[in-house]
């Protein structure tokens, strides 16, 4: 076994207690989803780019894992379970982690040139669950996206974002929150699932509101309409 791929999987090992051995990290979706990014990604940088996309569409097949033959990943790079879609010109660095349900999208340009529409991720930086960073910004070293987390404005170095629109909060350091920290944040009160749920209500029922108030004014808008005049020698209804 070479030892690039020795010191990958033992890098993997480090952040996941669950494998019993290097063996077992190779059946990770991430692990084959890696590998194949790596055989397509050389494809597209070769400008074979039919081939470069049959290569990723079997990897989603047999991953769940979507990461565009163009995006720039670097080394040890661990997705933690599936469902990740990575898009065409995002730029990760190295030791990043990425949990499953999280997404690094992309913006439409107004111009409808493609250009770097994707967000630059630094080396060390942790995404949750579900979070989503969207948008060519560029997350900081060290940081830490918290689960359903919605980034648009870069991340400074080392922060730790939480909520939508995501938001830097204070962590308190202790000795096991000053290296990885699985899902990006600790599990405390701070960081509650919950909070997280009352956070998205609170956006569902804000465009509720917004929609209601548009119907609203349609309908007294057509209120406001005069009657329409009635023509010549009809009789007026009893």
């Amino acid at each position: 076994m070479p030892q690039r791929l020795i010191s990958y999987l033992d890098s993997i090992v480090a952040r996941d207690p669950s494998p019993r051995s290097r063996w077992e990290v190779l059946l990770y979706p991430g692990v084959l989803a890696l590998g194949l990014h790596r055989v397509a990604h050389w494809l597209f940088e070769a400008q074979l780019h039919f081939l470069a996309r049959l290569v990723n569409t079997i990897s989603r097949f047999l991953t769940a894992i979507d990461i565009h033959p163009g995006a720039q990943i670097g080394r040890n790079f661990f997705i933690d379970h599936g469902f990740v879609v990575i898009g065409e010109t995002a730029e990760i660095g190295d030791n990043v982690t990425m949990y499953q349900g999280s997404t690094l999208g992309g913006t439409n340009p107004t111009n409808g040139v493609g250009g770097k529409r994707h967000p630059t991720l630094g080396n060390d930086v942790i995404v949750s669950l579900g979070a989503a960073i969207l948008g060519p910004i560029v997350v900081g070293n060290g940081a830490r996206i918290g689960a359903n987390a919605v980034v648009t404005k870069d991340v400074p170095e080392g922060a730790t974002m939480v909520g939508i629109p995501a938001k830097s909060t204070l962590v308190e350091v202790k000795p096991e929150t000053q290296n990885f920290v699985p899902y990006g944040t600790p599990c405390n009160e701070c960081f509650d699932p919950s909070t997280q749920k009352l956070e998205i209500l609170q956006c569902e029922v804000e465009m509720l509101r917004l929609r209601l108030t548009s119907l609203l004014d349609e309908r007294d808008a057509a209120g406001a309409k005069p009657a329409p005049a009635r023509k010549r020698g009809e009789k007026k209804s009893a």
